[in-house]
């Protein structure tokens, strides 16, 4: 109960995803506390996935202060990195993750984010990004 970076504690939850169909678990991005949670609905406490809790960083195994979150059907997880101006996918099961969108550094060409924090797919899976201090969505053709 209440903000902090236990498995019972939600610090700042920003991003939600759940797929019913293919899995109990509710993904949840913890801003603040700069990682990814899975809870079962109803449960008491969750599990870190991804991300250190309570602590940024900027490799492929840690997070700063993410936001939006995706799981498709394989339970891969794409997540804003809104501090590293970049988006994560991590494998299912897997806490290293493959930076897919973004370079890490803020700006405004066509392969850099600013402050992003919304995602979405389409149907033939192109990833749509809210760019939010470019003021603009960036799409990114099929992965």
């Amino acid at each position: 109960a209440g903000a902090g970076n236990t498995n019972t504690q939600l610090n700042l939850p920003w991003g939600i995803s759940y797929l019913p169909t293919i899995s109990n678990y509710l993904y949840i991005t913890n801003n603040n506390g700069h990682s990814v949670m899975r809870w079962i609905p109803g449960a008491s406490s969750g599990q870190f996935i991804a991300g250190t809790p309570g602590t940024s960083g900027s490799n492929a195994t840690s997070l700063n202060t993410p936001m939006g979150i995706r799981v498709d059907s394989f339970l891969n997880m794409f997540i804003v990195d809104y501090g590293n101006h970049r988006v994560q996918m991590f494998c299912y099961n897997s806490t290293t993750a493959t930076t897919i969108a973004g370079t890490g550094t803020s700006g405004n060409s066509a392969t850099q984010l600013n402050y992003p924090r919304g995602i979405a797919f389409d149907s033939s899976m192109n990833l749509y990004i809210s760019d939010a201090s470019n003021r603009r969505i960036q799409k990114f053709v099929k992965l």
